[in-house]
């Protein structure tokens, strides 16, 4: 009998517990269902419909624009800059923010004011930069040119012209995004234990490459990680600097898919077209998360 009862008493205090706990997350679940789940629904029946922005009416179409996007030359285009400018932007700010986290922990002077320096594009608006950069970066006026032609250079049209356009807002991506890396290196470097250093010495790792190689990147393989997917992420949301400096042009040497995006769904008014893009956009951006997660964390050694 007093058996059966302390069996009872455990069960009724568990089943309290997961009561408690259940009613704990049910907000947080309620708001993740109605903030990300319930749009990205609604985006994935929109693009199912003929439906314009501003229509009282809508009809269902099914994969029509689907297809029609599939078949649209300038989709594949801002699919292929899109890739490209990640291609470049990633590899640039990891390693830039990599050598100017390891410059700025090798010296002790300044170092704060060299942190915040760095980190200044991170904080500043790319709508309001970019317009910098675009006076920049004009052909005849513009201090990049000058500096060029001082040196006996002619510079080209950075902006206007189809090899350089998608380069040119590359850099600026390289620019605005690399002191965040900066500033997670510096976390992760100072976490490193110093006898992991004086080991690496004792076995004969004498030179800064050696170390670096046998310490240095394999302790900062979690922030490495968490850097290359978080900058990729940020990448394929690259907008501002195309629609202020470019718009896509010219030639559509510089259309990025978020770009294309907000013209199809908001100047055109292809509201279905441009939900179905919203489809195929969010799908890569979750396949690629997934995929360079599952290969880096074969490569990433946790303390």
């Amino acid at each position: 009998m007093s058996t059966k009862t302390a069996s009872a008493r455990p069960a009724k205090r568990l089943g309290r517990e997961e009561r408690l706990a259940y009613g704990a997350i049910f907000p947080a679940t309620l708001l993740l269902i109605a903030l990300l789940f319930a749009p990205a629904l609604a985006v994935a029946v929109v693009a199912l419909t003929d439906w314009q922005l501003g229509a009282t009416t809508l009809h269902f179409v099914g994969l029509e624009n689907f297809k029609a996007l599939f078949a649209d030359p300038v989709f594949w285009t801002a699919l292929k800059n899109t890739f490209l400018y990640v291609l470049i932007v990633v590899p640039g700010t990891v390693v830039l923010g990599l050598i100017v986290a390891l410059l700025i922990e090798a010296s002790p002077r300044l170092r704060g004011f060299y942190r915040a320096v760095h980190f200044l594009p991170v904080m500043s608006t790319m709508s309001a930069m970019a317009i910098v950069w675009g006076t920049m970066l004009h052909p005849t006026i513009g201090l990049v040119n000058r500096v060029l032609a001082s040196i006996g250079i002619a510079g080209p049209n950075w902006l206007r012209d189809e090899q350089t356009a998608l380069l040119t807002l590359a850099v600026i991506g390289i620019w605005q995004g690399f002191g965040f890396a900066m500033v997670l290196f510096v976390s992760g470097l100072k976490s490193i234990p110093q006898e992991l250093y004086d080991a690496a010495a004792i076995d004969g790792a004498d030179s800064i490459f050696e170390r670096l190689r046998t310490v240095t990147l394999p302790m900062l393989g979690p922030v490495m990680m968490f850097v290359i997917v978080l900058t990729a992420c940020r990448c394929f949301e690259v907008f501002d600097s195309v629609s202020v400096l470019t718009q896509g042009g010219p030639n559509y040497a510089s259309e990025v898919l978020l770009h294309r995006l907000y013209t199809e769904s908001f100047n055109y008014l292809r509201t279905g077209y441009g939900a179905a893009l919203t489809v195929i956009y969010l799908t890569i951006i979750v396949c690629l998360t997934l995929g360079q997660t599952r290969i880096m964390e074969r490569r990433v050694h946790y303390t």
